[in-house]
């Protein structure tokens, strides 16, 4: 619930929330395959976001020359991480490429590999 009420309050706009769900993509698909529970995780959040498949079609059809899109809010920074380490954690396993596409995104808002390793020991308990 929480997590909610911090996306509504710093994706206000349509274009932040796109971004988000760009950053979520590119996690998901960094293994090369996104399994069930990832989908279903995708469609959760972009459903939260209020986005339709219309709006998330440049994002599809253009997955080879998408970026990470860093937002400027440092609480927004952190709860995107969050949500990018609960996609990694989705499978029960942590893929090598999507743990350094995280520490990539970690890394960019200024973050350190200690604090991802933390979040993901931390958010990998809880899904136990």
């Amino acid at each position: 619930m929480a997590t909610s009420i911090s996306k509504d309050t710093f994706l206000d706009t349509k274009q932040k929330k796109l971004a988000f769900f760009q950053n979520l993509v590119l996690v998901a698909i960094a293994d090369r395959y996104i399994d069930k529970m990832e989908s279903d995780f995708l469609l959760t959040i972009g459903n939260q976001l209020d986005l339709s498949e219309e709006d998330t079609l440049e994002i599809t059809d253009n997955l080879s020359s998408l970026s990470f899109i860093i937002p400027e809010d440092g609480l927004q920074k952190s709860m995107e991480l969050q949500t990018l380490v609960m996609m990694v954690l989705q499978d029960g396993e942590v893929e090598e490429r999507e743990y350094n596409l995280c520490l990539e995104y970690t890394r960019q808002i200024g973050f350190t590999q200690e604090i991802l390793d933390k979040l993901i020991a931390k958010l990998g308990n809880k899904q136990r």
